[in-house]
């Protein structure tokens, strides 16, 4: 399998978890009575992210300098912080789907990615390697509770933001290993 082929196939499922992140969010928020939500959607914005402690690009200029070795490895770190939290709000938001959807999905694409950075290293060592760091968790993720909305909507619009990161990321990795694209977001 080419490793274009790779980078093709992990953006495809990156895109699917985003989907999912979003349909999730989009129904928690359905369910809502409008003060809940519009009280929600204010709380957001300033809400801190588990992820916000991963070093990652932070904007559209530096996503594009970034290596490709450097995008993948912060996508997979992003990945590996939402293995655990995933299979909460996976059993409580989208049974309809079956109760581990996402967390397969990122099991998935996590080795996906392993692999990608492994044909990408080709044999050479990882010096960016940061898995003995540990993953930055918060208490907020070992009890997920449909009654509180700000908690259980706060986890939900990260976890969205994240796959947009990592979509975003996978996109551009992609983009630089084909050479017929214009690389720009």
């Amino acid at each position: 399998m080419s490793t274009q082929h790779l980078f093709n196939n992990a953006v495809i499922r990156i895109q699917v978890l985003h989907q999912l992140a979003a349909r999730m969010i989009g129904e928690f928020e359905d369910s809502l009575f409008v003060e809940d939500r519009r009280a929600l959607s204010k709380i957001f914005p300033l809400s801190h992210c588990i992820s916000d402690s991963i070093a990652a690009p932070s904007d559209k200029d530096e996503t594009q300098r970034t290596s490709v070795l450097r995008l993948l490895h912060t996508s997979l770190r992003l990945i590996e912080t939402w293995e655990y939290p995933s299979q909460a709000f996976s059993a409580a938001f989208l049974s309809s789907l079956g109760p581990s959807i996402i967390t397969d999905k990122l099991i998935d694409l996590k080795m996906g990615i392993s692999i990608l950075i492994g044909s990408y290293l080709n044999g050479e060592p990882d010096v960016l390697d940061n898995d003995s760091l540990p993953l930055p968790f918060e208490d907020f993720y070992l009890g997920l509770d449909d009654s509180d909305l700000s908690r259980t909507y706060r986890l939900m619009a990260c976890f969205r933001k994240d796959m947009h990161r990592v979509e975003t990321f996978l996109r551009m990795a992609s983009c630089r290993r084909s050479a017929d694209s214009n690389c720009t977001l």
